[in-house]
């Protein structure tokens, strides 16, 4: 969900406060629709300010989240690097009601003059844009160029001056009295709902803090207006003039809503709707809870976007083979009567005495059958009685090699099934891309996908790192996010006597417990077990099985596709995936 109007002025507000004065150290663009600026200040040291022109979560807020950068910049990144490296940043403005903050520079250019520079944030929705200005308010360069925006009546290029979004036409929210207030709510539809009034009516509102409002003057949040009576519309008169009060006065109180454990909304005031269906979350400052609210749908929307191509031939792969595994049981369920070919062959056989070539059809007694029943067993007019039934002898020998040979293909295409699972849970563990490069290189080494064309590019590999954690009481934790890391931690870099482990049964990371030649502490072993869990297909499970044993245990059979391993002598423990504990024993 885009930030709305009044949020953005809290996140603004506190950003004021923290970084005005800072200084532009580095610039990055970790994405299309991403830059970050590493900032230095005098009282917070180093800190990081993400601005994000994606459509679906425009912002700006500081973050912590390690975010990978290409290995070579865009021209963006490089505009950006050109003119405001080792700027001063003065403050950030928010025009009255709009969604769009102006972070205002100074800076020095090619002479050494002192310059004004803006960037700017446009939050809105599907126009959402990050536009460099110079003093005078040309565009020197946006994200995205627009020949003519004909319902903005604006043109975003280089070198055109830069106008704001078109307004729209509602009352605000901020600066009206109550005499006002009191006169739009009396001309309002009776059977309007009090949510949707507010929505329609006052600009800067979300759905969220309309509910909420309306939700608190009577009770529900679809509630209308003619179900309030007097005392319900004077609440509602008086709760309008309670936020106007809190944004004049910068009380803010970030809150995110959320629901079976996912973030789902966020606003600037506590929210009392949901009752007990959802989680409400009071934080500190506007920037952590943005942190927390947009990092799984972020990562979860760049994984998506940037492995689409991956996700895509290993979904198909997964299908081929579900599809050759469903005829191959169907094959072998048809394997399973063969020994009635054997007893028609026997009873051919014994018959031979009474039967001549041309026969079609052998009617005789069943000697197999318990009640000596008559049988009639067809036959090949073209063939001699006992090529007849060497033929029935020959068909139950095919059925039996069949059965071996399909018991063999099956039990490989298992096997193949699970490692694509495995790559799928991989693609949704990777952090960047280039845990998706090497993702694409195990496929290409296992033939799913073609190598590259160019020499240069076959010999180039990539490698990354496995993420890394401390346990509570210092030990090092280590988790692959592919089958490559997983190979490596286990059968590599892990000594004999480390600590690995693995959700039973179920598709997940290798974790490496690295004793450091001691005896691991009960919480150490039960914080990765649990890191097991979290970072496996059962993350959204409870009492999940995971087995774990000394690394000597584990190992990998010739053949064996990249990450499979088989172990023995271990134990298992019930543990629960917890994604806060993750967090906060991750090594940044």
């Amino acid at each position: 969900m885009p930030l709305d109007a009044l949020c953005l002025s809290g996140v603004i507000h506190e950003l004021n406060t923290s970084l005005a004065g800072s200084r532009v150290d580095k610039i990055y663009q970790p994405g299309r629709d991403e830059v970050i600026l590493a900032l230095r200040t005098q009282s917070t040291g180093n800190v990081r300010l993400l601005l994000s022109a994606n459509p679906a979560h425009p912002r700006l807020h500081l973050t912590t989240l390690p975010l990978e950068n290409p290995e070579k910049p865009p021209m963006f990144c490089m505009l950006l690097r050109k003119h405001l490296s080792g700027a001063r940043l003065l403050e950030i403005v928010q025009p009255p009601l709009e969604r769009v903050a102006a972070l205002r520079f100074e800076a020095l250019n090619e002479l050494g003059d002192r310059v004004e520079r803006r960037l700017v944030l446009e939050a809105i929705s599907h126009r959402t844009n990050l536009l460099l200005l110079d003093g005078e308010g040309r565009i020197l360069d946006c994200i995205r160029h627009a020949g003519g925006d004909i319902t903005a009546g604006r043109i975003l290029q280089p070198g055109m001056f830069y106008r704001l979004p078109t307004s729209i036409d509602k009352e605000n929210p901020l600066t009206a009295n109550r005499e006002r207030f009191e006169s739009l709510l009396s001309a309002a539809p009776e059977e309007a709902q009090a949510d949707r009034w507010l929505l329609d009516t006052f600009g800067g509102l979300s759905p969220l803090i309309c509910r909420e409002l309306a939700h608190r003057a009577g009770g529900d949040t679809d509630v209308r207006l003619n179900i309030l009576g007097p005392q319900g519309r004077t609440r509602l008169l008086d709760l309008l003039e309670e936020l106007q009060r809190l944004v004049r006065e910068k009380h803010y109180t970030p809150t995110m809503v959320s629901l079976d454990g996912r973030p789902k909304d966020f606003t600037l005031l506590p929210v009392k709707q949901y009752g007990d269906a959802a989680q409400v979350g009071i934080w500190a400052a506007f920037s952590p809870m943005l942190d927390a609210f947009f990092e799984q749908r972020e990562r979860q929307d760049r994984i998506r976007q940037r492995g689409q191509d991956l996700i895509k031939s290993v979904t198909n792969a997964r299908d081929r083979v579900k599809r050759k595994l469903a005829n191959q049981e169907r094959e072998l369920a048809a394997t399973r009567d063969r020994d009635r070919l054997r007893q028609l062959g026997d009873i051919i056989t014994s018959n031979f005495y009474q039967m001549e070539k041309g026969m079609a059809r052998l009617r005789t007694t069943d000697f197999y059958d318990p009640e000596d029943r008559e049988i009639e067993i067809k036959l090949d007019p073209l063939l001699t009685p006992q090529q007849n039934a060497a033929k029935y002898y020959k068909d139950y020998n095919r059925a039996k090699k069949a059965e071996e040979m399909l018991t063999i293909q099956l039990e490989k295409g298992g096997c193949e099934l699970d490692y694509l699972n495995s790559v799928l849970e991989n693609i949704s563990l990777a952090e960047g891309e280039r845990d998706l490069a090497e993702i694409r290189q195990e496929l290409a080494d296992t033939g799913y996908l073609r190598r590259p064309g160019k020499a240069k590019d076959r010999a180039k590999r990539v490698t990354s790192k496995p993420m890394e954690f401390r346990s509570t009481s210092g030990l090092r934790i280590s988790v692959g996010k592919n089958n490559s890391q997983n190979d490596l931690l286990t059968c590599k870099l892990a000594g004999k006597g480390d600590i690995w482990f693995h959700t039973q049964k179920i598709h997940g990371s290798h974790v490496i417990l690295w004793t450091e030649g001691g005896q691991p502490d009960l919480q150490s072993l039960n914080e990765a077990a649990i890191l097991a869990a979290w970072f496996s297909q059962a993350r959204d499970s409870s009492k999940v099985p995971v087995d774990y044993t000394p690394v000597r245990y584990v190992k990998k059979p010739g053949g064996a596709r990249p990450g499979m391993v088989i172990y023995t002598t271990y134990e298992t423990a019930q543990v629960t995936p917890d994604g806060e504990l993750a967090k906060r024993l991750r090594v940044k």
